[in-house]
């Protein structure tokens, strides 16, 4: 279980799925030709998440020695 922690899978499968998520929701906000505010505020909260994603991820590893 210790290899398993080390090679951090769970942390870079959620990266993994997020940028995935990111990517499709750019894809379909770009394709929308009048976007509404609502619209707007969704892919906001979206690509603002990525940087508690990428803080829980950075933090998620354990401190070397």
């Amino acid at each position: 279980m210790t290899k398993l922690d080390s090679w951090r899978v769970i942390p870079r499968v959620l990266v993994a799925l997020y940028a995935f998520q990111f990517a499709r929701v750019c894809e379909w906000f770009m394709g929308i030709p009048d976007p509404s505010a609502t619209q707007a505020a969704f892919v906001s909260t979206v690509v603002g998440a990525a940087a508690a994603f990428f803080g829980l991820y950075v933090n998620s590893g354990g401190k070397r020695e």
